[in-house]
């Protein structure tokens, strides 16, 4: 009966999200103009589904899980607001702007790639996320080729490629321009800053131990240090170019114009260059306090051995 009742309860929750990523569609493509700056601006099915149903699981794992196995509230409230500062940047008013200021693309990706996952993977929602969604979801999140595809991912030679490499690619002036063209590109885009922010700080950032992990706190503390120099450079080639390399945000009108070519590019890579690093660093910090927390758990683990015997 408890089963049943639960599965009308997600149906329900279900049909409200359907329902409310209809109207909001329907608001921003016909009613644009009247909408807050707060609503979607390009209103997209697939933000707001991955947004709103991990969401949904996330709050009825919460509930499904023993009191003992609950994650503690400050990841819930880590995980809520990478969560809601990811979309904020997606589906606001903000990615408007973003598409017409380089620097504030630039800001909109530090979030999507860095801080939004961030905090997410510092949340660790993952079991919870789990213990809340469909049997359709936990079968797949098992499945091998899904479990074959994370765990590739979490080679650090590749998470690490992967995580600068994007950033790099998508960065090449002639690839940039195409990506802001191309809708679906533009997509495509901003989904691998998502996605391969979720998997390299979702390794960094892993709170168990190097049995459970599969990777040791010393290589995890190597990979949020690694990360920071090639970024670095390539904030400081487009912050100290001396011409224009993003000629896409002067072809569709910068929304800003005191703000001129040269300047929106050296703020864009200033962005690229310190708010990454200082996050590293961040991380660094936060790898040695999680091997500190399971030194600990360890020691707590051993039996007291009783002194030896000495005869006296």
């Amino acid at each position: 009966m408890m089963r049943s009742h639960a599965i009308r309860h997600a149906d329900r929750a279900t049909i409200v999200i359907v329902a409310t990523s209809l109207l909001l569609w329907w608001l921003s493509t016909y009613h644009a103009a009247s909408m807050p700056a707060w609503a979607p601006w390009d209103f997209s099915f697939s933000w707001f589904y991955a947004t709103a149903f991990p969401l949904l699981w996330y709050g009825r794992g919460l509930r499904n899980l023993p009191a003992n196995r609950r994650p503690a509230r400050w990841r819930s409230a880590a995980f809520l607001l990478g969560t809601a500062i990811i979309y904020a940047v997606l589906q606001t008013r903000l990615e408007y702007l973003a598409q017409h200021m380089f620097f504030l693309n630039r800001l909109q990706h530090v979030v999507m790639h860095h801080l939004g996952p961030f905090l997410i993977a510092l949340a660790w929602p993952w079991e919870t996320i789990l213990a809340g969604a469909p049997d359709v979801i936990r079968r797949c999140a098992d499945a091998r080729p899904i479990c074959r595809i994370l765990g590739l991912s979490r080679q650090p030679f590749i998470a690490a490629f992967l995580f600068v490499g994007l950033i790099a690619l998508w960065l090449i002036p002639d690839v940039h321009f195409r990506a802001m063209i191309d809708p679906d590109l533009y997509l495509f885009m901003n989904w691998t800053m998502v996605g391969d922010g979720l998997l390299f700080w979702s390794l960094v950032l892993d709170p168990r131990d190097r049995a459970e992990a599969g990777i040791s706190f010393g290589m995890r503390a190597l990979l949020a240090i690694a990360i920071m120099f090639p970024q670095i450079l390539i904030g400081a080639i487009i912050a100290l170019a001396t011409r224009d390399l993003y000629t896409f945000y002067a072809w569709c009108g910068r929304i800003y114009p005191s703000i001129g070519p040269l300047d929106d590019q050296n703020f864009g890579g200033l962005i690229v260059w310190i708010p990454p690093a200082m996050m590293s660093a961040v991380a660094l910090i936060l790898v040695l306090n999680a091997l500190r927390l399971n030194e600990e758990r360890r020691s707590a683990d051993q039996p007291t051995m009783p002194a030896p015997w000495t005869g006296r």
